[in-house]
């Protein structure tokens, strides 16, 4: 017997609501994840976006543990010499928490073209307010 595969016009993709305020970064981000990938579906398939939309609010209210908040350094690199840029945490909270969220999530998915589709259905709010509401995005709890 072979194992029926979901037809691409037959994926159904339904758009959540997710609220940050309090969440720790980690246990968050991996829920997305596996969200976005679908993994929480029967009909998961490697090879195909089953995942659902996924919208973040009040990415500023973020939990960090420990000493992250002081101690985890973002890096970017702009290619020239010396161009080495470390952000800490907290600083990047403080300026854009949105990515906070997004590149915690961007380094869990898979490193290829889908996993970079399934990214683009995450949409991070430092705020309470997000423009999907003709969406009609259900509310998502997570069981910690």
């Amino acid at each position: 017997m072979k194992t029926p595969l979901p037809k691409v016009n037959e994926i159904e993709h339904k758009w959540y609501v997710v609220d940050a305020k309090g969440e720790t970064l980690g246990r968050l981000a991996t829920q997305i994840a596996t969200r976005l990938r679908g993994k929480h579906k029967p009909i998961f398939t490697p090879h195909l976006d089953t995942g659902d939309f996924i919208i973040v609010i009040n990415a500023s209210q973020v939990r960090l543990t420990g000493n992250k908040a002081t101690e985890k350094p973002y890096k970017t690199y702009t290619g020239f010499t010396g161009g080495l840029k470390i952000k800490k945490a907290s600083e990047m909270l403080a300026k854009r928490p949105e990515d906070v969220i997004k590149l915690a999530v961007k380094r869990m998915l898979p490193k290829n073209t889908l996993g970079g589709l399934q990214f683009k259905k995450l949409k991070v709010y430092a705020g309470s307010e997000h423009p999907h509401a003709s969406q009609l995005p259900e509310k998502l709890q997570f069981t910690q």
